[in-house]
């Protein structure tokens, strides 16, 4: 299964699938067997990386539609 990253309207991005998650120092966070994980978008959560939810008590407020990245400079 390949990696799908949802950014939700308002909230976290929602991971799925296999991938691993590694801090600025490379430690490898243990993520239970999860397949499936939410990260922080608004900077508030108490569990960061992962989304506590705190983004909907403090209005945290951010919509994201998709578009193309231009290309790649060789």
């Amino acid at each position: 299964m390949s990696t799908k990253i949802v950014v939700g309207n308002n909230g976290s991005l929602k991971v799925e699938g296999e991938f691993e998650i590694f801090d600025a120092s490379g430690n490898k966070y243990d993520l239970g067997g999860r397949t499936r994980v939410s990260l922080c978008r608004c900077g508030h959560s108490a569990t960061k990386p992962f989304c506590d939810t705190s983004h909907r008590a403090k209005g945290f407020v951010s919509e994201c539609t998709a578009y193309a990245l231009p290309p790649v400079k060789n």
